[in-house]
């Protein structure tokens, strides 16, 4: 080959170069230096032309010598490619760095696999890093960002650069170049709440006050899901009232219009211990009330219940509980809530439409662990 022919002219001139620098260095200094300036040219020339005939392209070190790497030329020419029994494939998005906040002690309900395979499929430069709750990391993150329930998923701000920030820029609490995923707003169900409800005085309860074992429910009575919850519900409440106390909160959802009448109406139940049978009432005729626009059912189911009349209208006109309302709705945003019914057994919790038998099992499960 001409570029092999070539290497071996040029080194027969270093070598030549190299003998006449030598005699050139008894008669003049002068000489020894010029000799030594051209015998480095020839070498890089050797190197240059060296280059060019084991791949006409340069590569890094790593790719001479341990076979592996891309070279810029081939990373122009394809987005895929094969090396070591793999196969790597070339994207036009940043790396981005995600540190998923989690509890080691949460087990598999803080789990945030199915949620990082979702997060690649729309972001498939993520790296992950889980980060435990009690990390100074952590807890610093917490409190930036206002988190409320775990995992928590914050990244860092090369996502800003990515194609679906770009369309879901909704989804992200942006705060000094991190940005937290709103995972409510995705309907993630979360593994574990920072902070869970307390049992007020002024809350609807059922059963024993002492109990170790608490139920509390958070629920809308013109939620459809509350309504098919409730049945369930009542049920555990008559098979474990002596053992478990079980306490209503009101979350009457902005998507509908009359339940925070509803739950205004059943407050003024209350008022004269009848929560929970004009909560039956609610929900049995949830598709009547549901339609209208001011208070008069509600007032006329209070009166086919034996309620006082006149009290009853002047508790519901007046707004007489919309503060103790609004206490139960800014509870369950505290917490991180944002859909009902939610379902807090002990330690545990529950979402959506439970069944009875998962109802029971988690009841279960906390009495068993108080003993």
């Amino acid at each position: 080959m001409d570029e092999h022919k070539n290497i071996e002219d040029l080194a027969k001139e270093v070598r030549e170069m190299r003998d006449a620098s030598v005699v050139a260095g008894k008669n003049s200094a002068h000489a020894k230096t010029k000799a030594d300036a051209s015998r480095k040219n020839m070498i890089s020339a050797i190197i240059l032309l060296a280059g060019l005939f084991v791949g006409s392209l340069f590569v890094d070190v790593a790719q001479l010598f341990r076979g592996s790497g891309f070279s810029e030329k081939n990373l122009s020419q394809s987005e895929i490619f094969a090396a070591n029994g793999k196969t790597w494939v070339a994207y036009d998005e940043p790396m981005v760095n995600v540190s998923v906040l989690t509890d080691n002690a949460c087990g598999d309900k803080c789990d945030p696999s199915d949620v990082l395979v979702w997060l690649r499929r729309v972001m498939p430069t993520i790296s992950a890093q889980k980060i435990d709750r009690n990390t100074p990391a952590a807890k610093t993150l917490i409190a930036k960002f206002g988190i409320k329930t775990l995992p928590a998923y914050i990244f860092s701000d090369a996502v800003a650069k990515t194609n679906f920030y770009s369309q879901a820029q909704v989804i992200f609490d942006a705060k000094d170049n991190q940005y937290a995923l709103k995972t409510d707003q995705l309907g993630v169900a979360p593994g574990e709440f920072l902070a869970t409800p307390t049992v007020d005085a002024s809350d609807a309860t059922f059963g024993k006050a002492d109990s170790s074992v608490k139920v509390v429910v958070f629920s809308d009575f013109q939620c459809p899901y509350c309504k098919s919850f409730w049945p369930t519900l009542r049920d555990a409440m008559q098979q474990y009232g002596d053992r478990v106390l079980f306490d209503y909160k009101h979350l009457p959802l902005s998507v509908h219009p009359q339940a925070n009448n509803a739950a205004l109406a059943a407050e003024c139940a209350q008022e004269q211990g009848k929560f929970w049978e004009y909560g039956d009432k609610l929900f049995a005729s949830q598709d009547e009330w549901v339609n209208t626009t001011d208070t008069q059912k509600f007032k006329d189911y209070a009166k086919g219940l034996g309620l006082d009349a006149v009290k009853f209208s002047g508790c519901l006109d007046s707004k007489k509980y919309q503060s103790q309302i609004d206490a139960s709705t800014k509870e369950a945003n505290d917490i991180g809530l944002s859909g009902t019914p939610a379902i807090f057994i002990g330690n545990q919790f529950k979402n959506g439409v439970v069944s009875a038998d998962d109802l029971k099992s988690a009841i279960d499960t906390e009495l068993n662990n108080g003993k």
